[in-house]
């Protein structure tokens, strides 16, 4: 491959030469690992491209529509999650990642709700399986805002929020479900539970005891609204600015588990870091 003389991002060169439609979907594949310049795994979206030199790109088909449809995956699996003929809420559907999963693994129907307009993958918005629910504050949005008479509500909430933390958003979820059952899966993401003097340069938390506190901070506001805590994981591939980030299950009823929090976050920064 030839270029001109200026070095180029790599997810917009992989977009020119028509591997991906877009940006956002170049930088997922990357940031998943899906893409190799010979033998090395590139895993920046702002890798940078020499173009007075060839390149043998090597792109694996992305699986979902956006990568947060791995972190979910993993999820299900680790927490042994049926989702078959669920109705189902993705909290903070963004591009529809975690949607994507969710129609994949046998889902029912999924409401897809965002703060954000536009972002959802045409894939998922054009589902007959899917309510897109945009312009809508998931802090303190009603069950109207939601669903339509004669909706049924969702009994599984799957969630990946960003620039929110968890323990104020919760207690205003658990109102838009199902009462009598439902279960819930977070993403629960360091840098938005953190306090400010707490988070790095770029945005980053490393900090091993502080990724405790924010989970166990979590866990404690989980417990608080009466849920049984079932699972702790964490994500199989890190955030976009490289944060190490973790899964929370829980549910209205069921079997408590014990969490070793301390430990899945040794694990978390073994693997990961």
């Amino acid at each position: 491959m030839k270029r001109g003389k200026s070095k180029e991002r790599l997810d917009k060169i992989l977009v020119d030469l028509g591997f991906f439609e877009n940006k956002s979907k170049a930088s997922a594949a990357i940031l998943a690992g899906n893409v190799m310049i010979g033998t090395e795994v590139i895993t920046k979206a702002g890798f940078q491209i020499d173009p007075s030199k060839e390149y043998d790109f090597k792109v694996k088909s992305m699986p979902f529509v956006s990568r947060g449809g791995f972190k979910l995956k993993k999820a299900l699996e680790s927490f042994d999650v049926n989702v078959q003929d669920r109705i189902c809420f993705d909290a903070g559907a963004s591009t529809g990642g975690f949607t994507d999963c969710l129609l994949q693994n046998g889902a029912k129907f999924v409401y897809a709700v965002d703060v954000g307009y536009g972002q959802l993958d045409w894939k998922i918005r054009s589902s007959d399986k899917v309510k897109t629910i945009e312009k809508t504050n998931l802090k303190i949005c009603g069950v109207n805002d939601i669903y339509a008479e004669g909706e049924v509500m969702a009994d599984l909430l799957v969630s990946d929020l960003s620039f929110i933390s968890l323990e104020k958003v919760l207690p205003n979820l658990k109102t838009l479900m199902k009462p009598d059952y439902h279960e819930m899966i977070c993403l629960i993401k360091p840098q938005f539970e953190a306090g400010k003097e707490l988070v790095e340069k770029g945005g980053v938390v490393k900090d091993k005891k502080t990724h405790e506190m924010v989970i166990n901070n979590v866990l404690n506001c989980i417990c608080g609204l009466e849920y049984v805590i079932r699972g702790l994981t964490y994500s199989s591939i890190k955030g976009p600015a490289g944060n190490i980030e973790y899964l929370v299950h829980f549910s209205t009823e069921g079997e408590e588990c014990k969490l070793p929090v301390a430990n899945v976050v040794a694990q978390a920064h073994e693997n990961l870091s």
